[in-house]
């Protein structure tokens, strides 16, 4: 569960204009969960709200990452 307004406190406050966010699963493994795009297309669109574009969404583990942005998921 996350809620956006955590995320978004911090950007808010010091006028950000956009943000990377990144997370890892806890298994290690960076493969999207079927979750990752609708919570990446709802931070999205918190982020428009706000004036703050969310720029990628980035999942990391076991020295790797995949980019939500590059595989179109929530985009």
């Amino acid at each position: 569960m996350f809620h956006a307004g955590a995320l978004f406190r911090e950007a808010v406050r010091h006028d950000a204009k956009a943000l990377i966010l990144v997370h890892n699963h806890p298994s290690g493994d960076p493969t999207p969960s079927p979750e990752d795009p609708q919570v990446t297309r709802t931070l999205a669109e918190a982020g428009k709200m706000m004036n703050i574009e969310v720029l990628d969404r980035l999942v990391i583990g076991r020295g790797k990452y995949v980019s939500l942005k590059e595989r179109r998921l929530g985009y």
